[in-house]
């Protein structure tokens, strides 16, 4: 009877704790559908009395930001292209860099993994202005190179997939070598389709990191054609003569779907990558 009754408890808390992430969601995508005055209504609606998509036909209205017309789905292609590529080069770099470290054995191998797992010790701070020293000297200033290129390795993936390929069974490597198997085809056939739940995790958590950018991004970037989609909204809305609280939950709302999508795409190997992969060292 008593771990019935601790099962309830335990599932009641749950519930609770889940609304409560779940609320501040919910006030987002609800708010999305209102007119300014009912969203600045007191007390709050937590229910749309007048449900309308406003918010949105105004956010992507076509044109230039300010000639009063908002360029949002130019803002969310921006975002998407940064992320895809950040996430795609993340995930390719922490494969490559994870089997060396894990299943290759170099003078220094310690000494480079330890120089990559102190990367990920500095503030984000500390590299910003000669990051962006570098960007203007490069001349790449409001151009896809420098949203992308700062982030094109991924040092907690690197760190994330060497600790799961460190678990993999060398004697499956070593059977494919005596059966002929190169290098490029063993890591092909054998290393990445048992990597998948890292590379699952290590997908999710870059494309989360580069969508959600904001600092980097603003400072970088000057012409509204090159804002993401987080500059673009903040840019709009500080642009207004009053604070538009329905237009802004609406750039939210769209600026938490693909990360949704992404998150259900690659939900089944997050929890396996994040748990294996932390078992060992």
């Amino acid at each position: 009877m008593n771990t019935r009754w601790t099962a309830w408890l335990a599932w009641i808390l749950l519930g609770i704790a889940a609304l409560a992430a779940l609320a501040p969601l919910y006030w987002m995508i609800s708010g999305s559908f209102k007119l300014q005055e009912d969203a600045m209504q007191m007390p709050p609606e937590w229910f749309p009395q007048h449900p309308t998509l406003q918010n949105y036909t105004k956010l992507f209205a076509s044109g230039s930001l300010w000639s009063g017309r908002r360029p949002a789905l130019r803002w969310l292609v921006n975002s998407l292209l940064v992320a895809i590529s950040v996430s795609f080069s993340a995930v390719a770099t922490s494969a490559l860099a994870g089997y060396a470290l894990a299943k290759k054995r170099f003078r220094g191998r310690l000494v480079v993994f330890w120089a990559v797992v102190a990367t990920m010790m500095l503030p984000r701070q500390v590299s910003l202005m000669p990051l962006y020293l570098l960007i203007v000297r490069l001349g790449w200033v409001d151009s896809y190179a420098a949203l992308i290129a700062p982030y094109l390795c991924f040092p907690f993936g690197i760190f994330l997939v060497r600790q799961f390929m460190e678990q993999m069974p060398d004697e499956m490597i070593a059977a494919a070598r005596i059966d002929g198997a190169g290098e490029w085809r063993i890591f092909w056939y054998i290393v990445l389709p048992m990597a998948r739940p890292a590379l699952g995790a290590v997908a999710i958590f870059s494309f989360m990191g580069a969508w959600n950018e904001y600092l980097w991004q603003l400072i970088v970037t000057n012409r509204p054609e090159m804002f993401t989609l987080p500059v673009g909204v903040s840019k709009l809305v500080s642009t207004l003569t009053s604070f538009d609280l329905g237009l802004a939950m609406a750039g939210a709302t769209v600026a938490f779907l693909p990360m949704l999508a992404v998150f259900v795409m690659f939900q089944r190997y997050f929890v396996k990558g994040i748990s294996v992969g932390a078992l060992k060292g």
